[in-house]
């Protein structure tokens, strides 16, 4: 989870990428850091978000790149 956390920072402080893909990666580090849920349903949570901004046309290829990086790590998350 770490890792997926480290990935989305670095996008959300990108200046290069859009404010709405930014957002997004803030919104799934704030799911991933919350404490309601289990690990398995956080990271579930957070694929979700990613994966429904992973599908904007003017998202730059090496934020695309990052956020399935992230989704990779995520996806590998059990409780």
């Amino acid at each position: 989870m770490a890792q997926a956390i480290s990935i989305l920072h670095r996008i959300a402080e990108d200046t290069g990428v859009p404010r709405n893909i930014r957002r997004a990666a803030s919104e799934a580090i704030k799911v991933l850091q919350g404490t309601t849920y289990t690990n398995a349903v956080k990271a579930s949570n957070a694929i979700s978000i990613l994966e429904e901004c992973s599908q904007d046309p003017n998202m730059p290829l090496f934020a695309r790149t990052a956020i399935w990086q992230a989704i990779s790590a995520l996806e590998q998350i059990k409780d």
